[in-house]
Order: structure tokens, then C-alpha cells, then sequence
């Protein structure tokens, strides 16, 4: 069988100077980790660490139709947009189902920036070209980014000394255009995916390289670190935050999902799926993700089953030891009947069946200064 030649950021060959160990990421050869995942996640939680994540990709929607090509396809308002806000939203297909979630940029009325989900990129593209009507344009401009995030709670004391922007006024989910950071032109949004303040830079690839090099320099004596997929993900699912593929797919509506908040199903406009969402919230969505904590020893791994009795209820979507409790836990999707907070279920590890209790999510939320 022919071998795949897996896709590279521009950052890839600095990975082996920090220790990068890289495995194929949706069709990416990415960082799963460099010092260790442990020690990275304790960083973002504690300092900050910078994140290669180049391989998402980016869209430009540009003309007078903007909007409303945008309202009929997001599940989210984004008539509640102004210049320099963001929004995270969901894309949905008839059946309510998620295409893709995503985060929204205003640059002004007829033109946004929209990141999507690297492996969903080309499916997004084709999808919002294949619903464009009249004065809009839909521009895959993936090639023309890369991205860093520098997450934790000393990101911006670290960024600041790097620029002489006044970074305190980039507020959560706003991002500024034309930041000098270090003498390279960026984006810079407060946003991130980790449940750390922080923020993504979006910068050309040539830049992102010296950005790279130069914001870990900066804040080596802060314990600022090179951090891979492994962290991110125990980071993001600690603090609540789905993962395409696994919390959320074409089968799984963004109401099951616990996404609620970014479906706005009295927004004037019709968006594609809306019928089949308001109907779920009428008739009660037939799924829950839930929140598990492991009473017998064992961790629960995506994909496992989970029981109620002899009854199979659903399936394990993401689960770890979280380097932040000590604990074994996950993220449960099953029947919404059998998602009672305190209830006991069992999650069939190998041949096992070992006992778990439904507990309340985010497992984590940091402290606010």
C-alpha cells in the first residue's frame, strides 16, 4: 500500500530542537509532546506554554451578503457581531447534526475570518461554497496562516514584554489586527483551548518561526514551555471543551453535545438545521454527554462502552488520568434518561465492567484573578 505523505506546518523542523515527539494528527505530523505531557499540562496551568497550531485552517467570507450567508448557516447570532469580536459557533446540517464548530471573526460588515478544524477544512469549504448566495465570497486562505497559542496565566506578561501593545485591552474573545509583536505582524485574539487565559497569534508562516523561537526565549524564566497535542487535549477536555470526532460529530446535534449556549433558536434567521434542533428541544434530546469520575480502578478510553445493568446506554467520548485532580475520568454519551447527576454506571474496560458516578462538568475551572 502507497504510504501517505502527511501534511507539515511551517514550525515543523524547530519540533526536534525542543525534543518534539510527533505522531499523525488527522493527516498532520504534529507534536504529541516534548518535554512530557504531565509536565507540559502543569505548565499551561501554572505558567504558560506555546502551541503550534498551525494545522487549522482558515476561511475568508468577504462581501455586502456576509452576514447573511453567515446567520443561515451558524447555529450561533452573529448579527451580535462588532469589528473585533469573536464568536465560537456551530455548523449543522439538516438533521441537526454537527459539520463543524468554529470560531467566528469580525473585521468589519462584509468581511470575517473564520478557524476551523484542520481535518474538516476542505469539507467546510465545500459546504459554505455550495450555500453562498449573492454578493459573498468563500476563500480557503489556510495556506496564507500559521498559528501559536500561548496559553496559561502568565501569557500575557510574557507577550507584553515582546510588544507594545496593551495587551490587557484584547478582552476575552476580542482580538486586535496589525499587532507588532517582536517585529512581526499578527492577529491576536484572546482566546485559546486550554481553560487558561491566553491568547492565539496569527501570523504569516515565515513570522510564526521567528514568533516560535522568540516567545519561548522570552519566557524561559517564567517556565514558559514547548507544548504538544497530548496536553492540549488533557486541557481542553479538563475544562470542558469538545473535540471534533469525538464529542461531536455528524451524527451527534450540538444539544447533545451540552453546546446549548451557542445555539440561539430564536434568532430571527433560519439556519440550516434549526427545524430538526427546535424539535429536539421540544421533544427532549434523545442524548447527553455527561461527566464521569471512575470508582474502580481504570481509565476510560474513547470508544468504551458504558452500561446501566445490562444495558448498553452509550459510549466513552474522551477520557484520561487529569493531571490536574489525579483523578480517572471522562466524558460519557449516552441515553438522556440515564444521565442523573450521582447515579452509578459501569464502563466495560477490556473484558471488565468497572464502576463510575456521573458527576457535574467542567472536571476544571481556573481561578479568576
Amino acid at each position: 500500500m502507497a504510504e501517505t505523505t502527511l501534511q507539515r506546518t511551517p514550525l515543523y523542523d524547530l519540533y526536534a530542537g525542543h525534543g518534539g515527539k510527533t505522531i499523525d494528527f488527522g493527516g498532520w505530523d504534529l507534536p504529541v509532546q516534548f518535554s512530557g505531557i504531565k509536565s507540559e499540562h502543569e505548565a499551561v496551568r501554572t505558567s504558560a506554554g506555546l502551541f503550534d497550531v498551525s494545522h487549522m485552517g482558515e476561511v475568508l467570507v468577504e462581501g455586502t451578503g456576509s452576514t447573511a450567508f453567515l446567520q443561515k448557516l451558524m447555529s450561533n447570532d452573529v448579527s451580535k457581531l462588532t469589528a473585533g469580536r469573536a464568536q465560537y459557533t456551530i455548523m449543522c446540517n439538516e438533521q441537526g447534526g454537527t459539520i463543524d464548530d468554529l470560531l467566528i471573526y469580525k473585521m468589519s460588515d462584509d468581511k470575517y475570518f473564520l478557524v476551523v478544524n484542520a481535518a474538516n477544512t476542505q469539507k467546510d469549504v465545500e459546504w459554505m461554497k455550495q450555500h453562498a448566495e449573492g454578493d459573498v465570497t468563500v476563500t480557503d486562505v489556510s495556506a496564507d496562516y500559521a498559528l501559536l497559542a500561548l496559553q496559561g496565566p502568565k501569557a500575557e506578561e510574557v507577550l507584553s514584554r515582546l510588544t507594545e501593545e496593551p495587551l490587557e485591552e484584547i478582552r476575552f474573545f476580542r482580538f486586535k489586527e496589525n499587532v507588532s509583536i517582536s517585529g512581526h505582524q499578527a492577529l491576536v485574539s484572546r482566546t485559546g483551548y486550554t481553560g487558561e487565559d491566553g491568547f492565539e497569534i496569527y501570523t504569516s508562516p515565515e513570522s510564526a518561526r521567528a514568533l516560535w523561537t522568540e516567545i519561548l526565549k522570552e519566557g524561559e524564566k517564567d517556565g514558559v514551555v514547548p507544548a504538544g497535542l497530548g496536553a492540549r487535549d488533557t486541557l481542553r477536555f479538563e475544562a470542558g471543551l469538545p473535540l471534533y470526532g469525538q464529542e461531536m460529530d455528524e451524527e451527534i446535534s450540538p444539544l447533545e453535545a451540552g453546546l446549548g449556549f451557542a445555539v440561539k433558536l430564536g434568532k430571527e434567521a433560519d439556519f440550516i438545521g434549526k427545524e430538526a434542533l427546535l424539535r429536539q428541544k421540544e421533544e427532549g434530546v434523545p442524548r447527553k454527554l455527561a461527566g464521569i469520575r471512575m470508582i474502580d480502578k481504570g481509565i476510560p478510553r474513547t470508544g468504551y462502552a458504558v452500561y446501566k445493568g445490562e444495558e448498553k446506554i452509550g459510549e466513552v467520548t474522551t477520557g484520561t488520568q487529569s493531571p490536574t485532580l489525579g483523578q480517572n475520568i471522562g466524558n460519557i454519551l449516552i441515553d438522556a434518561e440515564h444521565a442523573v447527576m450521582g447515579d452509578e454506571v459501569e464502563v466495560a474496560v477490556r473484558k471488565k465492567r468497572l464502576k463510575a458516578e456521573i458527576v457535574e462538568t467542567p472536571f476544571y475551572k481556573r481561578a479568576k484573578s
